[in-house]
């Protein structure tokens, strides 16, 4: 059965899979189909994304293909039954295509990563500051600002739905003395991830200027991790375009990235041992800092 409408990047990495799997095992297209009754152009057609894949074909093939990690299995048959569909189907045609994907994405990880250098991570803006950041990218798009941000806002409630996901953000010190969305807002943004942190699944942490030994990694990136490693996605924000990758090699590249970031970044806001007076600079103490300079 074929999809209506435009393919999703779940499609898409699940039909990836499907054919890395297949030519990994050495087998032909036509191969693969005459072990499900499909012949060469539907398995293509299915390896696009373009069509469905039944539960019972894709055990078969991933048999045949050799591919016997459970989680792995699980996961990726997940990926191929899923409809899709969730809070973000309301806004089709509101906000852009990779906004779906990336809310579908979240929705489907248990643990994000996210580093940001210039702004505060998405999933931590208030509306005010949301509504800085797009009054200047969105000024001559089709898309209504309003709908953007209530988008965004709505992406959030993943951070307290209750499925146990686990939020990790490394936020470079530049993007907390940004001042475009004005001194009121800022403090008040500032204030929020100081809540946001108190959150048991929320770790916040503050790469600051001082640094050492790297020069800091330029590019923000969010990787999202559906509890099988090897099906995550990292995903970069473009100007004009979001890139989703699946590779092996870059999965392993930006997870090792985060972690360089997060052992180079000061320890994540906890107001707990802050108020014990620790010795050591922390994220709590530089968020407090900066708090303290929107007041001068």
């Amino acid at each position: 059965m074929g999809y209506k409408g435009p393919i999703s990047q779940r499609q898409r990495r699940f039909g990836e899979e499907l054919q890395r799997l297949r030519l990994a095992a050495g087998l032909s297209a036509p191969d693969a189909g005459a072990l499900v009754g499909m012949k060469g152009p539907a398995v293509s057609h299915t390896e696009a994304g373009r069509i469905t894949l039944n539960p019972e074909r894709l055990e078969i093939w991933l048999d045949a293909y050799g591919c016997t990690d459970p989680a792995y299995r699980a996961t990726l048959a997940e990926m191929g039954r899923s409809s899709g569909k969730g809070w973000w189907t309301d806004f089709e045609g509101r906000v852009p295509d990779l906004a779906l994907d990336l809310a579908e994405t979240e929705n489907r990880a248990t643990r994000l990563d996210n580093y940001e250098t210039l702004y505060i991570p998405g999933l931590l803006q208030l509306p005010a500051y949301a509504e800085a950041v797009y009054g200047e990218s969105q000024r001559n798009s089709k898309w209504d600002i309003s709908s953007l941000i209530q988008f965004r806002i709505e992406r959030q409630q993943i951070l307290t739905d209750g499925d146990q996901r686990q939020f990790r953000f490394v936020i470079h010190e530049a993007a907390l003395r940004m001042r475009f969305p004005g001194d009121t807002v800022m403090r008040a943004q500032l204030l929020h991830l100081l809540e946001a942190a108190e959150l048991p699944n929320v770790a916040i942490h503050v790469l600051p200027f001082t640094a050492p030994k790297h020069a800091p990694y330029s590019g923000s990136f969010l990787h999202c991790d559906p509890g099988c490693p090897d099906l995550a996605t990292v995903i970069l924000d473009g100007p004009k375009r979001a890139e989703h990758l699946g590779n092996q090699v870059d999965l392993v590249d930006y997870r090792q990235k985060f972690q360089q970031l997060s052992d180079l970044a000061l320890p994540a806001v906890d107001k707990t041992n802050a108020l014990r007076g620790l010795p050591d600079r922390d994220s709590w103490g530089l968020l407090h800092h900066l708090l303290y300079l929107l007041q001068s």
